[in-house]
């Protein structure tokens, strides 16, 4: 039987098309007096962080935010980081706080993200956003597990009674992307390291992520037939080029959609954290985004 080719879900075009309605909602918050302000905390000099955000500021920018980068030594204590977390917390002005992740050696996230207001936490990483994620009530959900949302969504692909398998179980993809195919009815399964007979469990998915940040993980004969393909991961290939968690190559003509990498879920990641900030900042004024006031 002849293959038939793998469509690819183009996630730059995805994404300027959620910052384009973002950008729309950022002029009308505008209008109503509300300025829709972001900022990045950015500790130590990660060349990868330092460019991812750069990104994320001038896409920001770009859709009318007011944002700021505190970029702080890598020698910053514990303490000061977070005094300047509290800060932020209390300052109107900021709707969203990004920690950038992962901080340097002897920097402990877990007390900063901790120390949030949830309500501001527009990466979705605070134990209040978390529960509200499990559990169907509002918050800010994550942002690349709410881009895979997103691109399914705007590709037509049917969520609802599929079998997803997720392969990779982080806080920051697998277990939110979970939730999230669990509350839209996907049948789904968290793979990891640690599961027996991987590529067996990566087959069973109508729908398949890899998000493990190993590269080319996924070879063609893990892909059922027809499945969408989800790839999250980006890393250094052997030939020192960019690449994700699949084997794109082998995927061709046995998935029957994936996501390239790069130009796939990356600008899906900032596209969501831009709509997470306008969020914040419409909720803070008591308005839903559109400038119209919510209810009490």
């Amino acid at each position: 039987m002849q293959s038939t080719a793998t469509r690819i879900l183009d996630g730059k075009a995805t994404a300027k098309a959620v910052r384009t309605e973002v950008a729309e909602r950022v002029r009308e918050l505008r209008a109503a007096g509300v300025v829709p302000g972001l900022t990045v905390v950015l500790v130590g000099d990660d060349p990868a962080s330092e460019v991812y955000v750069r990104n994320k500021d001038r896409a920001a920018a770009e859709a009318g935010f007011a944002v700021k980068t505190l970029k702080l030594s890598a020698s910053t204590a514990q303490a000061e980081l977070e005094r300047i977390v509290d800060q932020l917390n209390a300052d109107r002005a900021v709707h969203g706080i990004l920690v950038q992740l992962p901080l340097p050696a002897g920097l402990r996230s877990d007390p900063v993200l901790q120390r949030l207001d949830p309500a501001k936490d527009v990466d979705g990483l605070h134990p209040a956003n978390v529960a509200a994620l499990w559990t169907g009530a509002p918050g800010l959900v994550p942002c690349t597990p709410a881009g895979c949302i997103e691109i399914l969504d705007r590709h037509g692909i049917e969520i609802a009674g599929r079998r997803a398998v997720v392969i990779g179980r982080s806080i920051l993809v697998g277990k939110p992307l979970a939730a999230l195919l669990l509350a839209r009815h996907a049948t789904v399964t968290v793979a990891h390291s640690r599961s027996r007979d991987l590529p067996a469990v990566a087959r069973e998915g109508e729908i398949l992520v890899a998000a493990v940040g190993r590269a080319r993980l996924v070879k063609g004969d893990w892909i059922r037939p027809g499945a969408v393909v989800l790839d999250v991961g980006i890393n250094r290939g052997e030939d020192g080029k960019l690449c994700g968690d699949v084997d794109h190559d082998a995927a061709q003509g046995v998935a029957a959609a994936i996501t390239p990498v790069p130009g796939g879920i990356g600008p899906m990641t900032i596209a969501m954290l831009l709509a997470n900030t306008a969020r914040a900042a419409a909720r803070s004024a008591g308005l839903d985004g559109e400038g119209r006031r919510l209810s009490s």
